[in-house]
């Protein structure tokens, strides 16, 4: 399945999942209707008239009230949509509230520890080598079980969380595998459906909530017959009803995307023998996967492993059998779990810690070309047009291998500066400095007018080592700094967002990649600091943006630098992709019809096409930079630049063995 049937799917579960809840939601509804007319009846609420008695003695009992149903339904809906807008604001903030919420521990990006150090290198790998911007990253530093998960709304607010025991037991292999998995989610979207899943299902349980206080109240006349501790009483019943079969549909949803997402981590690192080592060191661990923190059942769907205690209740366990995702993953296991000595296992890591890592893979070597202009490589890598979309969610154990290479190539200080906030914002900057001298001086002190003299002071010191990265390496390592800029403080990033805006204009004109780079940087950091919000489907048809479209495939069929004949022909090669209604087969728009204010609004209403209509686009675009048979280095990355504004994450093209 291809990332964008992925998508479709994941689209699907949200339709059922809300499907299920409506009617666990009527059903409470149904229920506590029933309660209020018991009440009503037979509880005396009128005590004056002797209500109670003259029901009793007439046998009289009114089954149907409207305006007590309507007020049941508005009252029970209030009470849920309150209880889960009050949770899903809670975990506004994306991945981290959610991490923080379960005692997690924002990893620091230049920490020295080696076991975080690990940690964050494998995430990096993984990011790079999927397309996607650096997560944050967290360590449940109390939870000594071994355990992981991705939460957020976006990948631009996505986190990567792991228990303490999974940081420390883990080899690299391991937790390569064990990461593998979960950025599985976030390439599949299931990281906004698991936090819809936290917020309703505290909106259920908040039913339960108010019966509780109501089976404590107290009447202060003793011979008053109050009803509330009934009422109360079977308020409590009913809502944990309801929460007992929202857990089931929790239940059921996790449960049938962990054996996928455990293929999917194998297919990425070919290697079973680390995630098979995860899953096998969780079952002869004594303290397993199970998390202790209280917030842990509202989150159980997340986690690598079933984190919740007392769940070994089959339909109640958000996770498949661990013997069955072993077996899965490795037909030749025995089937016994050997027992997990931590100083062991410690000792066994830290002697492969020392052992280099190789890049070869399956008999071949990876093609390290082009990260630093000027090494020795084969000819400038090419890529066609057909395979381009095959590659959109699917990274492969080369693209892992190359992104190691790959980091291990840059120059150590640059590493250094992607991993420290206002580094990292001089390391942008670097990357849009002139070539001119002269223009270059007045960038760098319009940076410290606008920014500060300091952020100024690192952006010369890296400018030098920044130039020879070539194009290739340009975007991976956008991405990797993403990570260390979400740690601005809200002045910063104005600062920061104000500076680079003003950079990509300084010369007096935008180009392309100056403006997806400018793009693809607030797309991501925008959840973090603004109110924005990841984009929502409302366009399903393609017919509305076809004029969007348009822009798009004109901007590019321009920017092959080629004169007008042959902009004509790379848009006539790549617009039937599309798929446009008859009729309705978009042109070649004028320069000016294209320019970048154009191209901005565009993308930002492609944003929100279904799949499918991304798909049709994204080809379309492949084909017209391949208007001449094949998509060179720099064309395949301002086509992964213009991917990633759209949320359709792209691996490193042109990775071969």
């Amino acid at each position: 399945m291809d990332f964008f049937a992925h998508q479709d799917q994941a689209r699907k579960k949200t339709k059922w999942l809300v499907f299920y809840f409506t009617l666990a939601v009527i059903s409470m509804i149904l229920l506590i209707y029933v309660v209020a007319i018991f009440a009503s009846n037979y509880v005396g609420l009128n005590q004056r008239h002797h209500y109670y008695d003259d029901v009793l003695q007439a046998r009289q009992f009114h089954y149907w009230d409207p305006k007590l149903f309507a007020g049941v339904a508005f009252g029970t809906l209030a009470v849920i949509f309150c209880g889960s807008a009050y949770k899903t604001m809670a975990l506004s903030g994306g991945g981290g509230a959610v991490a923080e919420s379960l005692g997690g521990r924002l990893v620091n990006s230049n920490t020295t520890d080696p076991d975080e150090r690990k940690l964050l290198n494998v995430v990096e790998e993984m990011a790079i080598a999927s397309g996607v911007p650096m997560p944050q990253v967290y360590v449940l530093s109390d939870e000594k079980a071994i355990n992981a998960f991705a939460a957020g709304h976006s990948t631009g607010d996505a986190v990567v969380a792991v228990t303490y025991g999974a940081m420390k037991l883990l080899s690299r292999d391991e937790l390569q595998g064990v990461i593998g998995h979960e950025f599985s989610h976030i390439l599949n979207g299931d990281m906004r459906l698991n936090v819809r899943l936290i917020g309703i299902l505290f909106g259920i349980f908040c039913i339960a909530t108010i019966g509780r206080i109501l089976l404590n109240a107290r009447s202060s006349n003793s011979r008053d017959r109050n009803p509330l501790p009934l009422v109360g009483l079977l308020l409590l019943a009913i809502g944990s009803l309801g929460y007992f079969f929202g857990r089931l549909i929790q239940a059921a949803v996790s449960r049938q995307r962990e054996f996928l997402a455990d293929a999917a981590s194998v297919q990425f690192t070919r290697n079973p023998s680390g995630l098979s080592g995860a899953l096998q060191k969780i079952g002869g661990y004594g303290f397993g996967s199970q998390l202790i923190s209280d917030h842990a059942p509202d989150a159980g769907h997340l986690f690598f492993g079933n984190g919740i205690f007392g769940s070994r209740f089959a339909p109640l366990a958000t996770h498949p059998p661990l013997a069955d995702r072993i077996h899965a993953i490795d037909s030749t296991w025995d089937g016994k779990f050997a027992r997990v000595d931590m100083t062991e296992i410690r000792e066994q890591i830290q002697k492969e810690a020392g052992k280099p890592r190789a890049f070869s893979f399956d008999g071949k070597m990876i093609i390290l070309g082009g990260i630093m202009a000027g090494a020795a490589t084969e000819k400038p890598t090419v890529v066609q047009p057909h395979s381009v979309l095959p590659n959109l969610g699917n990274p492969t154990p080369l693209h892992l291998r190359y992104a190691e290479a790959l980091r291990d190539a840059l120059p150590e200080n640059v590493k250094t500066a992607a991993h420290e906030p206002l580094a990292a914002a001089a390391m942008i900057f670097a990357l849009l400095l002139s070539a001119n001298e002269t223009e270059r001086a007045s960038q760098l002190d319009g940076i410290g007018k606008n920014f500060s003299s300091e952020v100024a002071d690192k952006t010369r010191a890296l400018f030098p080592d920044v130039v020879p990265i070539s194009t290739r390496a340009r975007l991976p390592l956008v991405n990797i700094s993403l990570g260390a800029l979400r740690q601005l403080t809200p002045e910063q990033y104005q600062q920061f967002s104000r500076t680079l805006q003003w950079l990509v204009q300084s010369d007096g004109q935008v180009e392309l990649f100056e403006f997806v780079l400018q793009k693809i940087v607030r797309h991501h950091l925008a959840p973090k600091f603004t109110s924005a919000r990841p984009a929502v489907v409302q366009f399903y048809t393609l017919k509305p943006l076809v004029p969007d479209c348009a822009v798009v495939l004109s901007a590019l069929a321009d920017a092959g630098g080629g004169d007008a004949a042959a902009a004509q022909n790379a848009f006539a090669v790549g617009a039937p992709y599309l798929r446009a209604p008859v009729g309705m087969e978009p042109a070649l728009l004028p320069r000016e019809q294209c320019a970048i204010e154009h191209l901005d609004a565009a993308l930002d209403r492609l944003a929100l096409a279904a799949p499918i209509i991304k798909k049709n686009l994204l080809e379309a675009c492949a084909r017209v930079v391949g208007a001449d048979g094949v998509i060179q280095e720099a064309e395949a990355e301002l086509l992964r630049a213009v991917a990633d504004t759209l949320d359709c994450p792209m691996p490193p093209l042109g990775v071969a063995a």
